[in-house]
């Protein structure tokens, strides 16, 4: 074999791999109807392979790749929601990746996770807790939920930019979020959303979801009866808490939004924003309870909102 035709082939392989990898990982790790913790721990793998990932980085870039070519295997609606976020580092380029079940209903439900890492300039910061891990368990929702039909249209939103570039601020933090949200408005849809779960470091094997008292109320009770009925209520804090995350610009405009949370990573959260959150610190057992969780309020807000549940196409 001639050196460029091997250069060729390589480089044809090594552009192809994660699409092969989205392709035959649900193959080899079982049925895809049912969730699996293992499929979203293998995606978490797959994500943290790709090393930091700030935004603009070369990570993250082979991240947006992994994740738009998986969600393109999928029966969904893909977009890519470009725009320079004003930084303290400067103009940044970031991308919102936006996929979104193919059916008619007006209304909406946003499942959604941040998949950008925090800029560490003394160590190397895999964020396999914060960034991976949530977003691997989106991609298995994605790949589950697309399959089914349900009375409203589902968005599975991966947002960019919800780490500081320099130190947590209101300005500094949740770009991609707050541009989405600006998009929703600019196009008349903030009306029909009826929820935003967010998900945000749920890999812990010590999993703790918070009490967060900045989610609605409401929906934040309809999440924590959804666990103790699947008896997951040990996973669950007692003590109020008040987070500051990616669902705060939803509910700035009156979108109900709750977040799924552990923000005790490790003893005191030691291993939070340090280049200890690495993957022996996650499980699949905790991202298949947090899968869980989300699914049996999923059920819940379609019997609120729609009267009838999800069936199987």
């Amino acid at each position: 074999m001639s050196p460029g035709i091997r250069k060729r082939i390589t480089h044809w392989f090594s552009g192809s791999l994660p699409l092969l990898i989205s392709i035959v990982a649900p193959l080899l790790l079982g049925q895809s109807n049912q969730l699996s913790g293992e499929r979203a721990f293998f995606h978490a793998q797959r994500i943290v392979s790709f090393g930091p990932r700030p935004p603009g980085s070369a990570g993250i870039k082979r991240a947006q790749r992994y994740l738009t070519d998986t969600l393109k295997n999928y029966p969904l609606e893909v977009e890519h929601q470009n725009f320079l976020a004003m930084t303290p580092n400067g103009e940044i380029p970031m991308k919102n990746i936006v996929a979104r079940t193919k059916s008619s209903p007006n209304d909406f439900i946003i499942l959604a996770s941040h998949y950008d890492t925090l800029l560490m300039k003394n160590g190397v910061f895999v964020g396999a807790n914060d960034g991976a891990s949530s977003t691997g368990l989106l991609l298995e929702l994605a790949q589950l939920l697309s399959s089914q039909k349900w009375k409203f249209s589902l968005w599975f939103v991966f947002f960019d930019g919800e780490e500081a570039q320099q130190l947590w601020t209101a300005q500094d933090s949740l770009y991609g979020s707050t541009y989405f949200v600006e998009r929703l408005q600019a196009r008349g849809q903030v009306s029909k959303i009826k929820a935003m779960i967010l998900m945000d470091m749920v890999g812990d094997k010590d999993l703790v979801l918070e009490n967060d008292t900045t989610s609605t109320a409401w929906l934040m009770a309809l999440v924590r009866d959804s666990a103790k009925e699947l008896g997951h209520g040990r996973q669950l804090g007692d003590t109020p808490k008040a987070i500051i995350d990616d669902h705060v610009p939803f509910l700035r405009v009156g979108i109900p939004a709750v977040n799924l949370i552990d923000y005790e990573f490790g003893r005191n959260n030691e291993h939070w924003h340090t280049p200890q959150d690495t993957l022996d610190k996650i499980s699949p057992k905790s991202l298949q309870v947090t899968g869980e969780i989300v699914l049996k309020t999923l059920k819940k807000l379609s019997e609120k909102y729609f009267q009838v549940g999800s069936s199987q196409q």
